[in-house]
Order: structure tokens, then sequence, then C-alpha cells
């Protein structure tokens, strides 16, 4: 069984569309879609709870090889202005000096390095997270959810990964001691996507 044709369990929801998608058609550049894809993080909060936050602007690309998927290449441009945890005042500390300094550094970006196939429809990525103007390079398993032509008549595909990040890292060192012992924010910060992208005429 091919991971570009992975098939479908008797329980799974069916697609937009039922039309076959052949191996050889995965093959191309594609354009993710943000309005169907989802860029989030998760946060400790006070030592007992989690925040969670999400990219609402960005924008990226990728590329396909049906035939050896070590050669896929992805690049993402994330506007740093566009975080959203549903709470203006934290917004607005987030987007300062103390976090992601967006007034110096707008965008955050990353791009692939090294794709390894792990399965039909596993991967694991390494690329480079730039964040207030510091590279570094992050790992994470990437899973492959399928692929349909969509009611427009695109060919679209889906991926859904995450990974833990240390923020110190990047120089967001913020923080603030509780009375209690521990911290305000947490340095271990979770990094959530779900992709959908259309392939390019």
């Amino acid at each position: 069984m091919s991971f570009f044709s992975r098939s479908r369990t008797p329980d799974e929801e069916l697609p937009m569309s039922t039309t076959a998608i052949e191996r050889s058609q995965l093959t191309g550049n594609y354009t993710i879609d943000p309005s169907h894809s989802t860029l989030a993080f998760v946060a400790r909060h006070a030592m007992v709870t989690k925040v969670r936050g999400a990219f609402n602007e960005f924008a990226g690309t990728f590329t396909v090889d049906a035939e050896d998927p070590s050669n896929a290449t992805a690049e993402v441009t994330i506007e740093a202005t566009s975080i959203d945890t549903r709470n203006a005042d934290r917004d607005a500390h987030l987007k300062s000096n103390d976090f992601f300094a967006m007034d110096e550094y707008p965008q955050l970006t990353f791009r692939t390095t090294k794709v390894e196939p792990k399965s039909d429809s596993a991967f694991h990525v390494t690329g480079d997270l730039t964040i207030r103007g510091v590279t570094k390079e992050v790992d994470f398993d990437l899973d492959y959810t399928g692929a349909v032509t969509d009611p427009w008549g695109n060919l679209r595909v889906g991926f859904e990964g995450r990974t833990e990040v240390n923020r110190k890292d990047w120089n967001l060192n913020w923080n603030t001691p509780l009375d209690t012992g521990g911290v305000l924010v947490s340095e271990k910060v979770t990094l959530e996507f779900e992709i959908s992208a259309t392939k390019d005429a």
C-alpha cells in the first residue's frame, strides 16, 4: 500500500469527493489554504492550567515527490501580529518586546531541511524555525491525513503534526515567579498544526 493511496477503513468518514487519487497525481507544488488550516500553540499558565492560542495569518507552500517523499520541501511565513489567545491584553503582551517584539520582527518563518519517510503515512521533518531573528532547528512527526478532489475541482491534501519546543531558545525569556513556587508561563510550548493545501495548477 502506498502512502499516497492510503486505504480507508469502513469506520472512517468519506472525503468530500470519492474520486480515486492516483499516486502520480500527488507530485507537484502546493499552496497552504489558511482558511482550512491551523497553526496553534499551547503553554502552561500559573503551573495549573493551559492557555491555547493560534496565529491567524500565515502563508506557505510545499512540494511533493510521490516517487521519493524525502525530496519534499516546505516554507511557511507567519505574521506575528496575528497571534490570538482570545484575550486582548495577553495578545498585546505577546506582541511586545517581552515576547515576539513584532515591531522589529513582524514575521516568523519555517523552512524544511530534511524529510524522512517513516511509513506510508508518517514522516519525520526537520527544519529551521526563525523567531525574533533567531534561527533554531526543530523536528517533528508529520502524519498524512489523505487526499481528495474537493467540490471546486482542486486536488487537496492534508497533514497534521505537533512538537514541543523551549521558547527561551528564541529569546522569549519573559517570566515572573509565583509566591507559591514555579513561574507564570511555562518555558515548554507545544506547537500543533493541521494543514490543508491545494495543488497548484
